[in-house]
């Protein structure tokens, strides 16, 4: 078990301790309510369970989790987003996932065709993208534009993409953007 896991257990029991409820019966709360997102879900618990915002965002979380049912085919989610000829774009994700792992602590949420990387919220989406490379959406504010930096039309899901080709594009430039967004997404 990481310490990530370990820190959510942790929180998941705290939870049940402050709400005196179990996990099942705020799974069932949540249920009855008929909500199925996870903004939705979180107020709802604040307002009527009375929880914090991160206790609420995290039982919002685990229940979308459980409804959702185990990753496509039961594998690692990596291995459906990179398959075919996108299988070649994989190292360069790993390369990325490497340098942000140094980060400190945040959560992988995968998606259909990329993976959402969040801590309050979402800074990064990684994933591969058309013409043979790997796009990485970024999240941040009071960054130059550059060439590689591309910013992106506002109202997007990211502010900036930067698109990589191969593994030694993963440079120190790359990861100080990385590190903006993640500072910037909070704790």
């Amino acid at each position: 078990m990481t310490d990530i896991d370990k820190a959510i257990a942790s929180q998941l029991e705290n939870i049940q301790k402050r709400s005196g409820k179990t996990l099942a019966q705020l799974q069932a709360f949540v249920r009855k309510s008929g909500l199925g997102k996870h903004g939705e879900i979180r107020d709802l618990l604040k307002r009527e369970l009375g929880m914090g915002h991160g206790d609420a965002n995290l039982i919002a979380a685990e229940y979308l989790k459980d409804a959702a049912g185990p990753a496509p085919s039961g594998g690692d989610v990596l291995d459906e987003i990179y398959s075919g000829a996108k299988a070649e774009l994989r190292p360069i994700h790993e390369a990325v996932m490497g340098a942000i792992e140094k980060l400190g602590a945040f959560e992988i949420a995968p998606k259909k065709g990329y993976v959402s990387l969040r801590r309050k919220k979402q800074f990064a989406m990684l994933g591969p993208g058309t013409k043979g490379r790997v796009e990485l959406g970024l999240n941040m504010k009071g960054v130059a534009a550059t060439e590689r930096l591309i910013a992106q039309p506002a109202g997007g899901m990211c502010q900036y993409k930067v698109f990589l080709t191969k593994k030694d594009e993963v440079d120190n430039e790359m990861i100080g953007w990385i590190t903006t967004a993640f500072e910037s997404a909070g704790s």
